[in-house]
């Protein structure tokens, strides 16, 4: 069996009801109060579905998320259910073929924002700066270069998209305008919390977290909930803090490699998405998995990192 095949690219839950079929998820109803996320191997870059899964990144996204969900419950509740998968799924042949990408969640109002948070000037960023001096209209110092640490984390969200379609930076006021000010500053600011916790965190395992995006819904009370996933190599630029070095894109430990190879391609961008051959395959597979061991399992320890990102370069 190849490893393609023992990737899932779709699941087929016979009895549960398909919500919906996302870029990367399949959402299952469960009942009035809870739905079943399966965060499949399918891999989305610049917003298109790749036609080939990567084997275990589901697993990688789920146990990630899991992780950060948990590290992050004192900041801001989020949307995982205490209803075992067992009683959800009771077929065995099912349940093994989702492996450990499952995960239950009570349902929530999500908001139409992606909560952006960036910490160094890489990606669209350094584009925007390279023109206009700021990213997201927000005004930075002269003369950074790529890859450069920010002065302090900023804050730059977008509107979701659907399939197919592209996300788009929108201002903080018009964040606002959308869910209300007062709502809109609490992402704002439990994102940066977030942000800032994790990043200091994941640098004692030797990774950089230069940017992520996190979701929010409402619960009925109106309480905002952290939903979707949290800190995977999907929804961040990892990097390896002992190969961190300002003017280059660093390596990364993310989707960043497959869009660096597409970059490589004549691809306009637009679906549907190149196939990818079986080594870039193998080695977005390894990285998902190496983000996962620093991130989660034995890395390394913390007192031994010179964080790199507070360096002085000339």
């Amino acid at each position: 069996m190849t490893a393609e095949r023992m990737a899932l690219f779709q699941s087929d839950l016979k009895h549960l009801p398909l919500i919906n079929r996302g870029k990367v998820r399949d959402i299952y109803g469960i009942d009035d109060a809870h739905m079943l996320i399966v965060t499949t191997d399918r891999l989305s870059a610049f917003d298109v579905v790749l036609p080939q899964a990567i084997p275990g990144k589901g697993e990688v996204l789920t146990r990630v998320s899991n992780f950060w969900f948990a590290r992050t419950a004192g900041l801001v509740p989020n949307h995982l259910a205490d209803l075992p998968l067992a009683e959800v799924v009771p077929d065995t042949d099912e349940r093994r073929a989702l492996g450990e990408r499952a995960i239950v969640v009570r349902k929530m109002r999500p908001l139409p924002v992606e909560a952006i948070v960036r910490g160094y000037l890489i990606g669209s960023g350094w584009k925007d700066y390279q023109r206009t001096g700021a990213v997201c209209d927000i005004p930075l110092p002269a003369g950074l270069r790529q890859a450069d640490r920010l002065p302090e984390p900023i804050y730059t969200p977008s509107t979701k998209a659907a399939v197919g379609e592209h996300d788009e930076n929108v201002s903080f006021r018009h964040t606002a305008d959308l869910i209300g000010k007062d709502l809109a500053g609490q992402i704002r600011d439990v994102t940066l919390g977030i942000y800032r916790d994790a990043a200091a965190y994941a640098l004692t395992r030797g990774i950089i977290i230069a940017d992520t995006k996190l979701e929010f819904g409402l619960d009925d009370a109106g309480r905002l909930i952290l939903i979707d996933e949290v800190l995977t190599p999907d929804s961040s630029r990892f990097w390896p803090a002992d190969q961190y070095q300002p003017g280059t894109s660093p390596p990364s430990f993310d989707k960043q490699f497959v869009r660096d190879y597409l970059e490589t391609l004549d691809w306009d961008k637009t679906a549907p998405g190149p196939k990818l051959p079986p080594e870039i395959i193998a080695k977005t597979a390894e990285k998902y998995a190496e983000a996962e061991r620093r991130l989660v399992g034995g890395g390394v320890a913390g007192s031994s990192i010179d964080d790199p990102a507070r360096r002085t370069h000339p």
